[in-house]
């Protein structure tokens, strides 16, 4: 899975978490909703800015959501490794 798949599920957990529909998150972020779901299917691959501001929407501090990220790569290295 790569990185940009990764942030997106991580995103897309968060917007479920909050109850948030893509649409209130983009509005929340000045974000556009079709954007969102590039982001949350992997497609596209967030700007700093935009990490910052979907960071913000969300409720969570930007470097919470990275470790979210990493937390969620490194157990799938560990599942890749341990497939081998």
């Amino acid at each position: 899975m790569t990185l940009a798949k990764v942030f997106g599920k991580v995103l897309k957990q968060r917007r479920e978490f909050l109850n948030l529909s893509q649409e209130e998150l983009a509005f929340e972020a000045g974000l556009h909703r079709t954007y969102i779901s590039l982001l949350e299917r992997g497609v596209k691959s967030p700007t700093l800015n935009v990490l910052f501001r979907l960071a913000n929407a969300l409720d969570i501090p930007a470097s919470q959501f990275i470790q979210e990220i990493e937390v969620q790569l490194k157990t799938l290295e560990f599942y890749e490794d341990s497939e081998d």
